[in-house]
């Protein structure tokens, strides 16, 4: 596993010229930063005096913060305020995460900022947006999911709407539509000379996601119970087995053709969808045999192991492949041929992506403690009498260690 650490100099990547202040927050905001920092771009987070907020573990040791310098400002005080000002000058983007109305109370918001900074791309990150009813209530990720219509459909038949992680609100819905929108904002800007705010509410994003199956439902090709359609565990042939070993595999056999090189290999050996009386299976495009199908299935995978089944489906067109745990999969080899995940500053971790043909993403600075780079980054921006700033307490270097 190859540690990607570049050498000290410029940050290369599709990004590298880009500048970008990180008003710090959790979850969607920081990836979103992250994400930013691996393409390449300059990224400074701000950071508290003082910790608070939720924390799950300790910034220095906390991916999501990976890429980018770290200054610590007081924004309660003036003069705090005055230096992220000055950072706002010389930045092409701003990336904050507070509830709407605050960035403006603290002395920060779009009309503040974008009048000393015409160009400026201002990034807003919220569950709820910047208006509507639910606008200034608090909510996290699985609420925004709820209300979006994505929690409903996800889980099995019969049973409660089942938790995605963070992945499909915080992460798909929030950050990621969060850095279209900015890098949308960038390139518009280019051509017009002016910049304008980014509002990337997960529930809009969540929405968006949902496009495909909003669509199928409105058409009748989507039921509304859930564990119930081809994509959510109602179909025998998109779901998972149990191994021999109480491991996992995937089955994603929708095709004919990908169906029947399962079969074969499993060796059941009918031919797709072919319903015939002596069949071994029955008619996988009858729902109502559904559950018969699905229990000849799971009752051939339950013979082997995971280890077992994955040497057989290994390379084929058969759709299938093993349920690997989060703490295995840096050694699948087909990961580990790829260096989807790196081992770098003694933490492993997913590398960069996508990938680039001529400007190649790379891992930067590893996370280190709030304000640890206080100095070095206003020095490195150009922002005012450091020294002067920290003795009067505006901000805060903090020991890097």
């Amino acid at each position: 596993m190859t540690d990607t650490t570049p050498p000290s100099g410029p940050l290369s990547g599709p990004l590298s010229g880009l500048r970008v202040v990180e008003i710090a927050g959790i979850g969607p905001g920081p990836f979103a930063a992250m994400l930013l920092a691996d393409l390449g771009a300059d990224v400074v987070r701000v950071d508290r005096v003082s910790p608070g907020g939720l924390q799950s573990l300790p910034q220095e040791r906390d991916v999501l913060a990976r890429g980018r310098r770290t200054v610590a400002i007081d924004l309660k005080q003036p003069d705090g305020v005055a230096v992220l000002l000055e950072l706002v000058e010389r930045a092409d983007v701003l990336v904050e995460g507070f509830r709407p109305g605050v960035a403006e109370r603290l002395g920060f918001g779009p009309d503040v900022c974008l009048e000393r900074n015409p160009r400026l791309v201002y990034g807003r990150m919220t569950g709820w947006g910047q208006d509507g009813p639910l606008a200034s209530s608090a909510g996290h990720d699985v609420n925004y999911v709820a209300v979006s219509g994505a929690l409903d459909p996800i889980g099995r038949a019969g049973g409660p709407p089942q938790i995605p992680m963070n992945l499909l609100g915080d992460f798909a819905g929030g950050s990621l539509y969060l850095v279209v929108g900015l890098l949308a904002a960038l390139l518009e800007a280019r051509t017009s000379g002016r910049g304008q705010v980014v509002d990337a509410a997960i529930v809009d994003g969540t929405a968006h996601l949902l496009t495909m199956i909003t669509n199928l439902q409105q058409v009748g090709a989507w039921n509304d119970a859930r564990g119930t359609n081809l994509l959510d565990s109602g179909a025998p042939f998109y779901d998972v087995y149990e191994t021999s070993d109480g491991r996992w595999m995937s089955v994603g056999a929708l095709e004919p053709q990908f169906y029947a090189e399962m079969v074969r290999l499993l060796g059941l050996d009918v031919p797709a969808d072919v319903a015939l009386p002596d069949s071994p299976l029955p008619d996988r495009n009858d729902p109502r045999v559904w559950p018969e199908l699905r229990a000849r299935l799971a009752a051939r995978f339950a013979e082997r192991t995971q280890a077992e089944w994955a040497e057989v489906f290994e390379g084929t067109d058969a759709c299938v492949a093993p349920v690997v745990p989060i703490r295995d999969a840096p050694q699948h080899p087909h990961l580990a041929a790829r260096g989807t995940y790196v081992e770098h500053d003694g933490v492993v971790q997913a590398a960069p992506a996508p990938r680039f043909s001529r400007t190649p993403a790379t891992l930067g600075r590893p996370p280190a403690r709030p304000g640890a780079h206080t100095r070095e980054a206003l020095a490195a921006w150009g922002v005012g009498d450091v020294d002067a700033l920290v003795a009067s307490g505006a901000v805060v270097q903090n020991d890097p260690s």
